[in-house]
């Protein structure tokens, strides 16, 4: 079943762990790839110093006060793509950012295995973007454990937000 763009406009923590029972489905010209996702992050509201949208609505973080089901793809040190889904209510800053899925561990290497790109930005989920996510109603144990690479983010490093399943 495909997830359409309304499914997005819930809880972060909700799509999260819907995100970990579906694959994500990447159709580029005549291939189609699907890969079970398997690593997800949230960031969410005004409050996560983690987030992009921790000072605000501005530049490339606007996309993120959309309402859910858009993408919100960033290049990371000029190299890497970074896919996340816009999740919740218009003005409300909250995404989820797919880590890993199939055999590709990490974000950059995800995207440029699935020919992901800041082309995608701003686009909805779904055919017409070439990305979307079916559920795979595959259960399975979940391990809850802290966001990668935040350091900076005082109390908010140490808070379980990256979801992994096993």
């Amino acid at each position: 079943m495909r997830m359409n763009k309304d499914f997005f406009k819930k809880d972060s923590r909700e799509v999260a762990f819907a995100l970990l029972e579906s694959n994500i489905v990447r159709e580029v010209g005549n291939e189609m790839f699907s890969l079970e996702v398997n690593e997800v992050e949230i960031y969410e509201g005004f409050k996560d110093k983690a987030s992009h949208a921790y000072k605000g609505k501005r530049g490339r973080n606007k996309v993120m006060f959309e309402e859910g089901g858009v993408l919100y793809v960033y290049l990371v040190y000029g190299i890497h793509s970074i896919l996340n889904v816009v999740t919740d209510k218009k003005d409300y800053p909250a995404a989820v950012l797919i880590r890993g899925a199939g055999k590709f561990s990490g974000p950059g290497r995800l995207t440029k295995a699935l020919g992901i790109s800041t082309l995608l930005n701003r686009k909805e989920v779904g055919k017409e973007s070439g990305l979307w996510f079916e559920r795979n109603r595959r259960a399975g144990k979940i391990r809850m454990v802290p966001r990668v690479g935040i350091h900076y983010a005082e109390e908010w490093k140490e808070a379980s937000l990256r979801f992994i399943k096993e």
